[in-house]
């Protein structure tokens, strides 16, 4: 059985071995330190707070994606002037986000940006940043340095520091590390780091998300590769329906492996499909984590393409329904109620509703469940892992969203978070 394709709906991909969890591809090193920008209560040594990813090779290539909130974070706004498409690091922090702070944000960004570029020897252009912790507090601007400089002296093979240093409400890491067996005959690998637990909605969330590979791949052929896997992935997730402000997606790729991957051919299809399943078993690892989740749900909406992403996000993000899902509770009037307020007055209600495969709603009228029927649909939503299935009106649109159940360890956890 696969430690990472844990999810029904995310098969691995048989081009793919795991290999160690925390090893990095060729050409690649990572470290994380404790900076002091955690602190633990009573004093002592903190958690690791700062990491570092960097890639060896000049030839490097990169792509970037973020989140398209309006109040984004200053490492963000610093990463989108840099070399996007040629970047050869990534210095994040985690306990405090560098947002909503201003000119001085935007300055301790830069100046995070040069002192990692002046340890590594490359120009401060080539390294992007990223954030996340408490929003609208002043990032320790010491601290962070101090840690860039740290992390640059104990670079090491694997990821192991550098994802515990991302990490926020995550109960723990999230990453892996394929081997790509190619249909060419030669082998790349590629792997993945990962962090995000609450603040999480479609159009990202409060994730990180670092890709390396030691394939050659031209950067255009990259950069779709990424964003196709993006929209496949962390832009199909909700824990909360909160759209973070420092959302960062970052791929590498820096040949160190000698295999190129020429585009559109066999070769890429076979790597973007490793890629494709990493990111979104990735993704699933942030809603099974989401702030004390115990279920995870996929709603599925097809109908006319106007409708369905709203009704699949309505769903997704009505606390009514991930209250049910929490209980295991079959009450898909829930369901129905979030689909109606999503299409508005007017519209006609004519839905189709199935849960796990049973059908429970025929053209918006519910059937009449007899008790074994019952009982078998109680059974099925107690499930880890449950599908929501609806048929719209018209025709051409289909999408998903994965959310998790809304939990009492969610609002314990909110409502402590920043005191």
């Amino acid at each position: 059985m696969s430690d990472f394709f844990r999810s029904k709906w995310v098969p691995r991909p048989p081009q793919a071995i795991e290999l160690a969890p925390d090893r990095l591809p060729h050409g690649y090193r990572a470290a994380g330190v404790h900076a002091g920008i955690k602190e633990l209560p009573g004093g002592g040594e903190g958690p690791l707070d700062v990491g570092l990813l960097v890639s060896d090779s000049e030839e490097t290539v990169s792509a970037v994606r973020f989140c398209d909130n309006a109040l984004v974070g200053a490492p963000i706004a610093v990463t989108s002037e840099a070399r996007t498409a040629g970047l050869r690091a990534v210095l994040a922090n985690s306990g405090n986000s560098n947002v909503a702070d201003g000119a001085r944000g935007l300055e301790t960004a830069r100046a995070s940006q040069k002192a990692a570029a002046q340890a590594l020897g490359i120009d401060a252009e080539l390294v992007g940043l990223a954030s996340t912790g408490v929003i609208g507090r002043e990032l320790p601007r010491d601290a962070l340095l101090a840690g860039a400089q740290a992390c640059a002296t104990a670079l090491g093979p694997d990821s192991e520091d550098f994802c515990q240093a991302i990490l926020t409400t995550d109960k723990g890491p999230k990453r892996a590390c394929l081997e790509v067996a190619l249909p060419s005959g030669a082998v790349v690998q590629l792997a993945g780091q990962a962090k995000g637990a609450g603040m999480i909605s479609p159009r990202f969330a409060t994730m990180f998300c670092f890709v390396e590979t030691d394939a050659q791949i031209e950067q255009e052929t990259l950069d779709l590769l990424t964003g196709v896997c993006v929209k496949r992935s962390f832009d199909r997730i909700s824990v909360d329906g909160q759209l973070s402000t420092s959302d960062t997606v970052i791929a590498f790729a820096n040949g160190a492996s000698g295999v190129r991957i020429e585009s559109e051919s066999h070769d890429e299809l076979a790597f973007g499909e490793a890629m494709d399943a990493l990111m979104r078993q990735l993704a699933l690892e942030m809603v099974a984590d989401g702030e004390g989740a115990t279920r995870v749900g996929r709603v599925v909406v097809r109908g006319a393409t106007d409708v369905v992403e709203r009704v699949a996000r309505a769903v997704a993000d009505s606390p009514l329904v991930k209250s049910a899902l929490l209980g295991a509770d079959p009450n898909f009037g829930r369901i129905l109620q979030s689909v109606g307020q999503a299409l508005g007055a007017g519209a006609p209600f004519v839905v189709d509703l199935s849960i796990q495969g049973i059908q429970v709603a025929s053209a918006g009228v519910v059937l009449d469940l007899d008790a074994e029927a019952w009982r078998t649909l109680e059974r099925a939503v107690e499930s880890p892992e449950v599908d929501i299935e609806l048929s719209l009106p018209g025709e051409g649109g289909e999408t998903e969203v994965f959310f998790s159940d809304l939990t009492h360890e969610y609002v314990t956890i909110n409502s402590e978070y920043s005191t």
